[in-house]
């Protein structure tokens, strides 16, 4: 056991700073009552997000509109959240690569898919935030507030879909091990149309990413890691313009479910290692395409 804790200091800091907010806050049984119950909400979410290579905006967002939050508040609060889960996972993942798979070839694409995909996602979210909100404000976020539920029911489906597709891929034995220079473009225009998605449903780089890999005939484990790395960097970069403009960032469900997603941000390494890639896929597609048709009934 101390072995563990003094693998993860960084886990038992977050852990002590966390329980001395909430002690300490002005308003502390009744915060507990109020929002305690997001912290399920966190480790479910981070869990379905840093399994799959999905953002945990595919659980949030929807739940988020079920509570009558503002499409604004909705998904600066699902960036926020994120941020704590994803960085989590991604730390976890990239644990896993540095300790056990830096000489096997089939995760030898990884580096090079974060050296292409984050900078140009980061340029597509931001793009959106900074770029059309000032610019173009018919593209911008807050034009396209009041269509929120149904675009992201719209893009929903189409990944629910989109997953389905690539089940069959899951059981190749035989990885691409290299790039190709047409893949290298392929990743920069689905990390610039990622981030571009990202930006308004707080979703939508790591999923694309990880169903491109996974059609290239990558490692399925290589390919969600990666995912969730993306992502994890996808979302500080979104978090930006929450913090310094919206201002639109619901603290008190972030103190609770951030918490809850730092903890299944650590679990979901293991439960992917656990199950079959396949089962794990199908029972997210579903979950999503269920989401997906909810939200634009």
């Amino acid at each position: 056991m101390k072995k563990t804790i003094a693998a993860h200091p960084w886990i038992t800091l977050l852990g002590f700073l966390w329980l001395l907010v909430i002690v300490t806050h002005t308003q502390f049984p009744q915060l507990i009552v109020d929002s305690g119950a997001f912290l399920l909400l966190g480790v479910v979410g981070a869990i379905f997000a840093n399994a799959t290579g999905a953002g945990g905006g595919v659980v949030f967002v929807p739940f988020f509109q079920q509570l009558e939050f503002t499409p604004q508040m909705s998904v600066a609060t699902s960036f926020a959240i994120q941020c704590c889960g994803m960085t989590a996972g991604a730390l976890s993942w990239l644990q896993y690569y540095r300790l056990t798979q830096t000489g096997n070839p089939d995760w030898r694409p990884l580096m090079t898919v974060l050296k292409i995909t984050i900078p140009i996602g980061w340029l597509g979210i931001w793009l959106v935030q900074f770029g059309f909100e000032r610019w173009l404000p018919a593209l911008g976020f807050t034009h396209f507030a009041s269509q929120l539920h149904l675009s992201f029911g719209v893009f929903s489906i189409f990944l629910a879909i989109a997953i389905l597709a690539t089940l069959r891929r899951l059981n190749s034995t035989v990885h691409t091990q290299d790039l190709t220079g047409a893949d290298k473009s392929a990743l920069a225009l689905i990390s610039l149309a990622g981030g571009i998605i990202t930006a308004y449903l707080s979703v939508g780089i790591g999923e694309l990413v990880a169903v491109y890999l996974i059609i290239r005939r990558c490692s399925v484990t290589m390919a969600i890691g990666a995912a969730v790395i993306l992502s994890a960097s996808a979302v500080w970069a979104g978090s930006v313009h929450h913090l310094l403009v919206t201002h639109a960032i619901n603290w008190s469900v972030v103190l609770f479910a951030g918490a809850g997603a730092v903890i299944g941000g650590r679990l979901a390494r293991y439960l992917v290692l656990l199950f079959p890639a396949h089962q794990i896929k199908l029972f997210f597609a579903v979950w999503v395409l269920i989401l997906g048709i909810l939200s634009i009934v």
